[in-house]
């Protein structure tokens, strides 16, 4: 995937604020540990250049970026630490300008239909929203949506834990951005777990899906133990181990033999999200052991069951387990 589509799939970016490069690897890493592997750090302090250079050398598998880029000077530092994005409040034409012709990702803050002309002549169909709840939110990048179709928004300001399935939702929403999934306070306590925790809340809440039941056929134990891990690995639906099947959450059950029959439960996503029309579900496979979930397509929308599938089929790709696929 490009940066475009990793941030998509992350479906939230949070935005780290850093008083100390000591904590950036980190910050990082708890992001990872709670299923976000993308991360802006803002210049808003005088330790993101050294925080960016931290992050790109220590986490491969963290995508950093840098935020509140207000200067080409600023851009190009970031750019020279290893960021591979550029977030700014606004759109400036030299940043831009400048990150389209050095084949850098830009996100340019863009809530004017004169900005948003601006950016599209650059060559741009991503901007961000910012900040959306003083410049009308849902409403108005609907209403922008309109005329400018082929634009999606990042909206940053205004979004938290308890609207981000609202946003997410949209179909012109490209992701989120924010700073409540890791707070500047809890970075410098060393809350680490709590940030882990509450990336997990958000990309719960972003993804919309609730796991009703899926019933899963495996050769023996180990194999079932294997793809509960998987599973946990993709949503963190943590592991349960049993006598008969394992577990990943309440709803995935893993036999640890084959039935002479097939096993079958009914299976759906379910999601308190009544719009939009879903056709696709997921489908596992570990070996020879398969589990498919069907969408209803009366409950989920579209847009979330295609950024949950992508975003799993990455970080099971990722992560190199040749047997085990998510698409």
């Amino acid at each position: 995937m490009n940066v475009s589509e990793r941030l998509a799939a992350s479906a939230v970016v949070p935005v780290v604020v850093l008083d100390d490069a000591k904590d950036a690897v980190a910050t990082a890493k708890a992001l990872l540990a709670g299923g976000v592997d993308v991360m802006e750090i803002t210049f808003r302090t005088a330790a993101a250049a050294d925080s960016i250079k931290a992050v790109a050398e220590s986490c491969p598998d963290m995508l950093v970026g840098a935020g509140t880029v207000i200067t080409l000077e600023q851009c190009k530092k970031a750019v020279e630490c290893g960021a591979k994005f550029i977030v700014a409040p606004g759109f400036d034409e030299d940043v831009v300008r400048w990150c389209v012709e050095n084949g850098v990702a830009v996100t340019p803050g863009c809530v004017t239909p004169t900005e948003i002309m601006a950016a599209m002549k650059l060559g741009l169909n991503v901007v961000k929203f910012f900040p959306a709840g003083v410049y009308g939110g849902l409403s108005a990048m609907k209403a922008l949506s309109g005329p400018f179709g082929g634009i999606k928004f990042i909206p940053t300001g205004g979004v938290n834990g308890q609207n981000i399935g609202e946003f997410i939702a949209a179909p012109f929403i490209h992701a989120v951005g924010g700073s409540w999934v890791c707070p500047k306070a809890d970075i410098a306590a060393g809350n680490f777990e709590k940030i882990t925790e509450l990336c997990k809340q958000a990309r719960s809440a972003a993804l919309g899906f609730e796991v009703a039941h899926i019933g899963v056929n495996c050769e023996n134990g180990e194999d079932s133990l294997a793809v509960c891990k998987k599973l946990d690995e993709a949503f963190s639906l943590g592991v349960k181990e049993g006598n008969s099947s394992n577990f990943a959450s309440n709803g995935i059950e893993v036999m640890k033999s084959r039935q002479e029959r097939p096993h079958r439960h009914p299976h759906e996503f379910r999601s308190a999200c009544r719009c939009g029309a879903g056709e696709e579900g997921l489908r596992v496979r570990h070996g020879d052991s398969q589990v498919q979930g069907g969408a209803d397509d009366r409950r989920v929308p579209e847009g979330r069951i295609r950024r949950l599938c992508r975003a799993s089929a990455a970080k099971v790709r990722r992560s190199n387990h040749e047997n085990f696929d998510i698409w």
